[in-house]
This record gives structure tokens, sequence and C-alpha cells, in this order.
């Protein structure tokens, strides 16, 4: 079983435990978080929705994210990401969010944000918000699928252990 599996399988269990639903704001891995929680044969009980929000356009317009914020901040920073997870919040029937938006490459680098530049924001309806910013290397695969996994892993520490 691959990592991303092994990682779907406990975000799953632990969701179903709690009686929650899960749902996702992915711009740089283009719905593969969604993919990969959707694998799972059940997942219907956790999983809400996703939105893949790749243009800035269409995270004003599904996810409510200010043209302000992006403008100021930028597609690629913890203040869009978090009001992203907000969005997804907003926008679905789930208790947990997540939120994901970077630079995969090859191209697309900017002062102070080189490719691999990945945010992530993690939120619980109405008590909390968390951001983190990583740096991944490799080429726009490898970048896309440590984001997948660091996604996943970041849902499971915000469930804690149950």
């Amino acid at each position: 079983m691959s990592e991303l599996n092994q990682l779907a399988r406990q975000l799953g269990e632990s969701l179903l435990r709690r009686g929650w639903k899960v749902a996702v704001a992915e711009s740089c891995t283009g719905g593969w978080v969604a993919k990969c929680l959707t694998d799972i044969a059940g997942s219907s009980a956790w999983f809400d929705r996703g939105f893949v929000t790749y243009s800035n356009a269409a995270k004003v317009e599904m996810l409510g994210v200010s043209a302000a914020t992006l403008d100021t901040a930028g597609a690629v920073s913890e203040p869009t990401v978090l009001a992203m997870a907000a969005g997804a919040l907003a926008h679905s029937e789930a208790d947990l969010a997540l939120a994901i938006s970077g630079i995969a490459g090859p191209g697309g680098a900017v002062p102070g944000k080189p490719v691999g530049t990945v945010c992530f924001a993690w939120a619980i309806k109405e008590t909390f918000q968390q951001a983190d910013t990583q740096r991944f290397s490799g080429d726009r695969e490898a970048v896309r699928r440590q984001s997948v996994a660091h996604a996943m892993r970041g849902l499971i520490n915000v469930l804690g252990n149950d």
C-alpha cells in the first residue's frame, strides 16, 4: 500500500470515529488530495467535496477569497490558503477543511517564492485555523506528491490521536 493510500485510510478512519466530514480546496495539486481520499471505499461517509481553484478567479468565485488578499499577499501565501480553507468550510457541509496553493514548477517562481514553495491551511469549523509553508525539492511531480502527503499528515495531526 502506498504512503498516500495509508494516509488517506488513516484520515478516513479518524473522521469516521468523530462523525466528521472533510472538504479540500486545492490549487497546485489539482484535485490530487480529493482523488486520494475518494480512492478509499466508503469515503462518502466522511468526504464532503473538493474545490479545484487553480486560477485566482476561481479562488474568488468558488471560495470567497478576497481580491485584495490575492493582490496583497499573492496566490501562494498563508493569508490566501487560510481564506481558501475558510471558504471551503463556508461552502460545504464539512467540519474540517484543507487548502493548498503552491509553485510546483518548473516555472512560476517569483522573488522570495522559489519553485517548490507550497502553502497549506487546515481549519475546523468556527474553532481552529493553522497555516504552514513548506519548500519541497524535485520536479513538478515530486513537489505535488510531497504536498499531498504533507496536507494529509496535517489533517491527521489536526484531528489528533483519537
